[in-house]
């Protein structure tokens, strides 16, 4: 499975830029036309995709105030979960005019699935892939049924365990899944960089043979760009049109500007990578003209002897390696040798 696999046609895996995914969730906040605009900014920012959430209330939870349903402390500190996602829900009507603009603003569209319904929905508008969010990572069920369909499916990895990444892998690939990639992932929002844990991306990459990515809930892009360094070949970010408008996850999402810099320096970061060899660069080669070398300082007769006032290690690079002072000094001038000549062994006896 850590084999590239193809997206909508782009290819994702290890020998590939990384896929910049723009997540929307619920930063629409209840407007399709703030939906719309914040896919144009995905776009004009450089991403590869937007993602969306498909759920609804009642689709994720009850409406019920018992023991667990009301959050307390965080961003959401009060609230039922049902009213939670009331307010951060991309509504189903809204979705095919979503995937409809963001085709025609060239980015992939897909989407994280929460119930079969969900993944029906998003087969019926030509998904490319299911995302798995951490919190249904757990969900087999959910996990098959997506799997069955026969598209890529990207699994956040938030609160999961090692046993439960394999059983979700396990779900998958048994359901008929051919290509699975992880996304480390803190579930903390916002998720602290002291919290960020990103050796683990490496470390997934080793355990599973899975391509392996980042879903960053950290402020900023500095996460993200440390990620694809360490191997992340999928970087998920929530985006928002401005933190200030507020919104259910708008105060760990970036903003527009903020999202373009992540693409720009995440495919600097996998430039930058290379490859693990001591073969110099084409810059570096021309370059070596300016190292140090051994010169001639001062005018030296035919036949006499050479001494450390008469050769330096300087630069340009066009002598005998410094490191053959020690052999030189002693040695006898072949002939007259003039101050600023580039000392080679023919000029010496």
């Amino acid at each position: 499975m850590s084999a590239p696999f193809t997206i909508a046609g782009r290819m994702v895996g290890p020998d590939h830029p990384p896929f910049i995914i723009a997540e929307l969730s619920g930063n629409h906040n209840g407007r399709l036309e703030r939906a719309l605009e914040l896919i144009d900014a995905a776009a004009n920012a450089g991403a590869d995709a937007v993602k969306l959430q498909t759920y609804t209330a009642d689709t994720i939870t009850i409406d019920h105030d018992g023991p667990g349903f009301r959050l307390e402390g965080g961003l959401w500190a009060g609230q039922t979960l049902h009213q939670l996602y009331s307010q951060a829900f991309t509504p189903y009507e809204w979705h095919e005019a979503l995937f409809a603009h963001a085709k025609a603003r060239g980015l992939i569209c897909f989407s994280s699935p929460f119930d079969e319904t969900a993944v029906e929905l998003l087969e019926g508008l030509d998904a490319p892939a299911f995302k798995i969010a951490s919190f249904e990572a757990i969900d087999l069920p959910l996990i098959a049924r997506a799997a069955r369909s026969g598209r890529p499916l990207i699994i956040s990895t938030g609160m999961t365990s090692r046993s439960e990444i394999a059983d979700a892998l396990r779900a998958a690939t048994e359901a008929g899944a051919e290509s699975v990639a992880l996304l480390h992932c803190v579930s903390a929002y916002p998720a602290d960089f002291d919290e960020a844990n990103l050796a683990m991306i490496p470390r997934l990459m080793a355990d599973f043979d899975c391509v392996v990515g980042l879903s960053d809930h950290t402020p900023g892009t500095a996460a993200a760009v440390a990620a694809v360094a360490l191997g992340a070949r999928i970087v998920e970010k929530h985006v928002t049109l401005a933190r200030a408008d507020g919104g259910p996850d708008a105060a760990f999402s970036l903003e527009p500007a903020e999202l373009a810099a992540l693409v720009h320096d995440c495919r600097d970061a996998f430039r930058s990578i290379g490859q693990a060899h001591y073969a110099r660069s084409q810059t570096e080669q021309h370059n070596r003209q300016f190292r140090r070398s051994l010169y001639v300082v001062r005018d030296v007769l035919g036949g006499q002897e050479i001494g450390p006032q008469d050769v330096r290690s300087i630069r340009p690079g066009f002598g005998l390696e410094p490191s053959r002072l020690p052999d030189v000094i002693g040695r006898r001038a072949a002939r007259a040798l003039k101050r600023g000549e580039p000392l080679t062994w023919d000029m010496l006896t």
